[in-house]
């Protein structure tokens, strides 16, 4: 059986019980981020919580060792559909120009705390 190697959210943080990310031979599982802040407060507005969960996946890859290149399939979920043009002009510009992973956007309802606008989970290559 391969060794997991669990990437903690940071202390502090108020989060649901989980691993920011879990390594299973080479490939990293993200598990879904929101925006929420190391003082436990989430930013106004869309490209606010993005760039926000877009920085701390960044975070996460780096402590695995990767960065955005690695990801090999992407989720976003966002609560709003009026948000979904600008999730994709705030996306390729912090990925740049490709190839892209694979991705799936969906809207949903909620997330874990009611001001999450977004979430982004993802799968990662480490070898």
């Amino acid at each position: 059986m391969r060794e997991l190697t669990h990437i903690p959210p940071p202390a502090g943080l108020r989060t649901p019980p989980l691993s920011y990310a879990v390594r299973t031979g080479d490939l990293l599982y993200i598990s879904g981020i929101g925006p929420l802040s190391a003082d436990n407060t989430v930013p106004e507005g869309f490209a606010a919580q993005m760039q926000l969960v877009l920085a701390t996946l960044d975070k996460v890859l780096a402590q695995a060792g990767a960065d955005r290149n690695r990801l090999v399939k992407v989720n976003v979920l966002l609560t709003r559909e009026e948000d979904v043009k600008e999730m994709n002009r705030l996306y390729a510009a912090w990925y740049g120009a490709g190839p892209y992973p694979a991705r799936t956007t969906a809207v949903v309802k909620a997330l874990p705390l009611p001001e999450f606008l977004l979430e982004i989970e993802g799968v990662a290559a480490l070898g």
